[in-house]
């Protein structure tokens, strides 16, 4: 099997694969970067304002949050009481964080690993990899064609699948269900309150953020087995959300759109068992996704991304320890957030007898394994 040769492919164009090409490049090595663009648009994400010393330290920070976001200025929680409590931004020391137009904020990311030198395939797949002696021989099937190309090392960027981790022998471990239905509603009229709000409920939690084209974006969050989980129609899920104390105060000023409906994602956290092995690393939502109530989710991916390009750098010099130190720094991180996570949860004691807390209030089950081929 023959073609191109690099030193890293990375297969998944979001954060965490794109600040992996940004810094292999960086660090001297032939990248190519193949974002298959495949699934749902994400919307309704905010990003916390510490990410931008990250960002300023790469030198693109202007590049990427200069325009097109919308500012956010704090976040109202009703958790643990009726009451609306309010962190304000004002008291960060790093500034407000930011609601993200997802797509451009990924497409500002992809275009900086390019413009220092990684090759972007964009509609492009990465699959079939197959173990050789100097590295890897894979497939990249893009909409009309496949090319073969070899590649030293595999970074898996693919997200919560962990297509290749899985493939290659990995097991993801996950903790809970918790599942996300969410609908967008239209435009706001007047002057809109950007600040974003998460209001607890018997059966889990609603949040509501605008998003920047000031469409109001509401989000019910529960576990896949519970009624609450079944989104109904769009018409039914606006009417549970204006039920809400909080959020119905929100959602009064956006119109339900007409060719709207409610969309469901997975939400729960999970990790994988290994994040690396024989040529091939796992980072942003493959290595460790995080509960969306941490509003962690993207400033993980820009971690791990650019921890594991550093690892692999390191390694690719002589460090054999270099990769072992990249996965306990995540298994680190992710065991001190399900410790934060079930702090958290045990503050809300209104439900402890409704099944989505009581699973929460009690000592966390181990983490269910699940593997996947294909």
């Amino acid at each position: 099997m023959s073609g191109d040769r690099y030193d890293v492919v990375v297969a998944g164009g979001g954060p965490a694969g794109s600040i992996a090409a940004f810094a292999l490049v960086r660090g001297g090595h032939r990248v190519l970067l193949a974002d298959a663009g495949t699934g749902p648009a994400k919307v309704g994400e905010c990003l916390v304002s510490v990410a931008a010393l990250l960002l300023e330290d790469l030198g693109i920070h202007d590049q990427i949050l200069g325009s097109g976001h919308l500012p956010s200025y704090g976040t109202l929680s009703s958790w643990g009481g009726p009451d609306l409590r309010t962190v304000d931004s004002l008291h960060d020391p790093y500034g407000h964080g930011w609601h993200l137009d997802r797509a451009l904020f990924d497409h500002r990311l992809r275009a900086a690993a390019q413009a220092v030198g990684a090759e972007l395939a964009e509609h492009t797949a990465v699959r079939a990899p197959l173990r050789a002696p100097e590295g890897w021989h894979i497939q990249l099937r893009g909409p009309t064609s496949v090319r073969a190309v070899r590649t030293t090392w595999l970074v898996d960027a693919t997200g919560r699948t962990a297509a290749l981790a899985i493939r290659l022998g990995a097991r993801r471990l996950t903790n809970d269900r918790l599942l996300a239905t969410h609908l967008t509603l239209g435009p706001a009229s007047g002057v809109p309150d950007t600040r974003s709000l998460v209001e607890a409920a018997p059966d889990g939690w609603w949040y509501s953020t605008l998003v920047p084209s000031r469409h109001r974006m509401v989000v019910f969050f529960t576990d896949a087995d519970l009624p609450g989980a079944q989104p109904g129609t769009a018409a039914t899920f606006h009417r549970r959300a204006l039920r809400t104390v909080h959020v119905s105060a929100r959602a009064h000023g956006h119109e339900l759109l007409a060719d709207s409906a409610p969309q469901r994602a997975p939400a729960y956290g999970a990790r994988l068992d290994r994040l690396y092995g024989e040529g091939w690393i796992a980072v942003g939502d493959a290595a460790a996704a995080f509960d969306p109530l941490s509003s962690q989710g993207i400033l993980i991916a820009l971690v791990t991304g650019l921890n594991a390009a550093r690892a692999l750098i390191a390694r690719m010099r002589g460090d054999m320890t270099a990769l072992d130190s990249y996965e306990h720094r995540v298994h680190a991180a992710y065991a001190e957030y399900r410790r934060n996570h079930q702090f958290i949860h045990r503050q809300e004691t209104r439900w402890n007898n409704h099944p989505f807390w009581s699973r929460r209030f009690t000592d966390p089950t181990p983490p269910h394994a699940w593997s996947r081929s294909g």
